[in-house]
């Protein structure tokens, strides 16, 4: 899991790149490249050999460059998204909900760091969804960049979820949920997104939305804790 101080984003996004070839043959085709990578590192798929029972969906790559307020390159962005929309009921996935925080918490807990005058940080996950483990098999094309000549009659078996697949949201929530309470966090009962630590006089807030993470705690020098250990 990688985190981003949100506060320093730029809303600007430029995407103007429709293709891996055109990525590839831009000026900027090492840091595509680059970007490209995180499949590799975070070892999104295993290859298997191709069958007539395997029907794998195909997918595509999308770049973007975030732009900084000085109007540079910051960062950029490759995403491999599946075409999800090939996806089978029952045979590629089952639940695709995923819960999300409710408007009314999100003032409640500023309401209550106001008051107390506690430490309120914001953060985002970078490759949000490659945190989600796949519960059943998904089979996909290889991608562009990917392909060897002597695996070309290869699939990619998903052992990550990628954009684009409808279980992708979900799959990280659970993941989430199950690694938070490794560190003594505690989900409110009434509010599945909202997780609450308490230790001594030590107090916790952590609100998940999606890949947003609100952090609230009542002493500065222990949310730089909480922090690393979710960046770990």
């Amino acid at each position: 899991m990688v985190l981003d101080d949100i506060a320093n984003e730029d809303p600007h996004i430029d995407d103007d790149l429709k293709s891996y070839v055109e990525a590839m043959q831009s000026i900027d085709c090492e840091k595509w490249q680059e970007a490209i990578e995180y499949m590799k590192i975070n070892k999104v798929w295993t290859l298997v050999e191709a069958s007539k029972d395997i029907k794998p969906i195909g997918c595509k790559w999308v770049y973007k460059k975030k732009i900084g307020v000085d109007g540079k390159v910051e960062t950029y962005k490759a995403h491999l998204v599946a075409k999800g929309y090939r996806q089978k009921e029952g045979i590629d996935y089952d639940e695709t909900f995923s819960p999300v925080a409710m408007l009314k918490f999100i003032w409640i807990l500023l309401a209550i760091t106001t008051y107390y005058d506690y430490e309120i940080w914001q953060m985002v996950v970078k490759t949000n969804f490659l945190n989600g483990e796949m519960e059943k098999g998904v089979y996909m094309t290889q991608p562009k960049g990917f392909t060897h000549a002597s695996d070309h009659n290869k699939v990619c078996k998903l052992q990550r979820c990628i954009y684009g697949l409808k279980q992708a949201s979900r799959s990280s929530n659970i993941h989430f949920k199950n690694t938070i309470k490794m560190f003594d966090f505690v989900r409110c009962e009434e509010e599945p997104c909202v997780y609450k630590k308490v230790s001594g006089s030590t107090i916790v807030f952590l609100l998940l939305y999606v890949d947003d993470i609100l952090l609230i705690r009542n002493y500065i020098t222990t949310l730089q804790s909480t922090k690393i250990w979710l960046s770990k």
